[in-house]
C-alpha cells in the first residue's frame, strides 16, 4: 500500500486492521477548486483527521481533467491528517481511475465494512453490485455502510437514481439486508437523513460546494458545511454530523510572516480593485463604454483575488453571531477616529480631507445603527437602504429625501439596496 495520503485503490477488497472510525466529506470540488471553496475542504480534512481514515463521497473536482485531479490530489496530500479514499461523483469524469484507482471497492475495518459503489452515471455497475453481495456474504462482515454518490429515491428530493436502479441495489444486498446499517451518498449540496427500505440514508454534500436550498423543510440558511463521522460504540455502528466553523482551517494564520504578507496582499488587491473602478467611472463619463467595461471586469477580478487571500486569514464568528461583531469598528470610526482625523485636517488647512472624514463619520453612525437592527439575522426585516454615490451616506426607510443630507446629492442618483426597484 502506498504511503501517500490520497489512496489509489487497486484491490477490490482491502482489510484495514486498525481502523475503527471514518470521516466522510461530500462534494468538495464540483463548483471549482478556488481558495475560497478549498478552505472549506481544508477544514473538513482537519475535522476528519481525528478519525482513522477519510472518505470523500464524490465530486472532488469540477471536471475530470488531469489538471484538476492533480490540484485536488496535491491539496489533499498537503492537508490530510489521515488516509483519504475517494468515491466517484458525476463531476469526476475523465482520468479518475488514473489518480484514485478502482470505482467499486470495499474497505474492511475492524468492526465494520465500507462498500463503495460507482453510480455517477445514475446506474450501478454490475461489478459493484456483485462486489456488494460478495462482501456482505462474508462471515467477518456484520455491519456495513454502503456508499455511492447519487441518492436513491427518498422523501426529500427528486434528484436521485431511478426506482429501477434502486431495486437493483436492494436485490444485491437483499439476503444480507440486516448487515446494511447505513446508506451513504453525496451529490446534494446540503444534508438530510431519511429511511430507505428501513435503512438510514445519510446524504451529505457539505464539504466545499455552496450549500443550497433542498426544499421548504431544508433551507440553505439552516445547514452549515459539515462532515459525517462513523464510529463503533459498544458493538454498534453509529454516526454523528459535525458542523464546520467558517474559521475551521487556520494553518496560514499561524505563520507570522505569511500572515502579514497575506494582509498586505489583500490591501494591494483591494486598492487595485478600487483604482480600476475609479478609472471605469472616468471612462464612462467620457462615453467610453468598452473601456469602462474592461476596467470593471479587471476590478471584479481583483476583488475575487482579495477575497481568496482574505479567506485564508479570516476567522469569523458563527454566522448568527457575526453581524454584531461589526458594530464596535463602526462606532470607533464615527466617535473617535474620523472626527480626530477631521480635526487634524482642519488644523493643517486641508479642507477636502476634513470634508471626507466628516462625511464618512456621519455614514458610519448610520452603519452602526443598521447593524444593531440586523444583529439577529433570522428576525431582521429591514427597510430599503439608499446610498449616496457622491459621499457614501446611508439612508434607510421611507420617505427618501430629495437630496442627501450630508452632501446634497440628488435622490435620482441614490443607489438602492433591497425592496422593489422604482422606475
Amino acid at each position: 500500500m502506498s504511503n501517500k495520503r490520497m489512496k489509489n485503490v487497486q484491490e477490490p477488497v482491502t482489510k484495514l486492521e486498525n481502523v475503527h472510525s471514518i470521516g466522510v466529506i461530500g462534494d468538495p470540488g464540483c463548483e471549482g477548486l478556488g481558495t475560497y471553496n478549498m478552505k472549506v475542504y481544508a477544514g473538513a480534512l482537519e475535522e476528519c483527521s481525528g478519525d482513522d481514515l477519510t472518505l470523500v463521497v464524490g465530486d472532488l473536482v469540477p471536471a475530470g481533467t488531469k489538471h484538476h485531479y492533480r490540484v485536488i490530489q496535491e491539496l489533499t496530500e498537503a492537508l490530510a491528517g489521515n488516509d483519504v479514499y475517494a468515491l466517484r461523483g458525476n463531476h469526476d469524469t475523465g482520468a479518475y481511475t488514473d489518480y484514485f484507482g478502482r470505482k467499486n471497492y470495499a474497505l474492511l475495518a475492524a468492526d465494520f465494512a465500507v462498500i463503495v459503489l460507482d453510480n455517477a452515471a445514475r446506474t450501478f455497475e454490475d461489478e459493484g453490485l456483485t462486489l456488494l453481495s460478495e462482501v456482505l456474504s462474508r462471515d467477518d462482515v456484520q455491519q456495513a455502510v454502503v456508499a455511492f454518490h447519487i441518492p436513491v429515491p427518498n422523501h426529500f428530493i427528486l434528484n436521485s437514481v431511478s426506482e429501477a436502479e434502486s431495486a437493483r441495489l436492494r436485490e444485491a444486498y437483499g439476503p444480507w439486508r440486516d448487515k446494511v446499517k447505513y446508506l451513504l451518498c453525496g451529490h446534494v449540496h446540503s444534508r438530510f437523513v431519511d429511511r430507505v427500505d428501513g435503512i438510514p440514508l445519510i446524504c451529505t454534500g457539505g464539504g466545499g460546494a455552496m450549500i443550497e436550498d433542498v426544499s421548504e423543510e431544508i433551507r440553505a440558511c439552516d445547514v452549515e458545511h459539515h462532515v459525517v463521522h462513523f464510529y463503533e460504540e459498544e458493538g454498534v455502528l453509529r454516526y454523528r454530523i459535525a458542523d464546520l466553523s467558517e474559521g475551521a482551517y487556520g494553518r496560514e494564520r499561524e505563520d507570522a510572516v505569511l500572515k502579514q504578507k497575506l494582509k498586505e496582499t489583500v490591501e494591494a488587491e483591494l486598492l487595485a480593485h478600487f483604482k480600476y473602478l475609479m478609472f471605469a467611472d472616468r471612462a464612462r463619463r467620457r462615453g467610453m463604454e468598452q473601456i469602462a467595461a474592461l476596467f470593471e471586469a479587471l476590478a471584479a477580478s481583483e476583488y475575487h483575488h482579495a477575497r481568496n487571500f482574505y479567506s485564508v486569514l479570516e476567522h469569523p464568528a458563527p454566522f448568527a453571531e457575526s453581524v454584531k461583531t461589526f458594530v464596535p469598528g463602526e462606532e470607533f470610526e464615527y466617535r473617535h477616529l474620523y472626527r480626530m482625523l477631521a480635526d487634524y485636517a482642519k488644523e493643517h488647512e486641508s479642507p477636502l480631507a476634513e470634508q471626507a472624514y466628516l462625511g464618512a463619520a456621519a455614514a458610519e453612525l448610520e452603519h452602526a445603527a443598521l447593524l444593531k437592527e440586523a444583529a439577529d439575522p433570522e428576525t431582521f426585516q429591514g427597510n430599503t437602504v439608499y446610498v449616496c454615490p457622491v459621499c457614501g451616506y446611508v439612508m434607510s426607510g421611507e420617505p427618501v429625501p430629495e437630496r442627501c443630507p450630508v452632501c446634497g446629492g440628488p435622490a435620482r442618483q441614490f443607489e438602492e439596496f433591497g425592496g422593489e426597484k422604482k422606475d
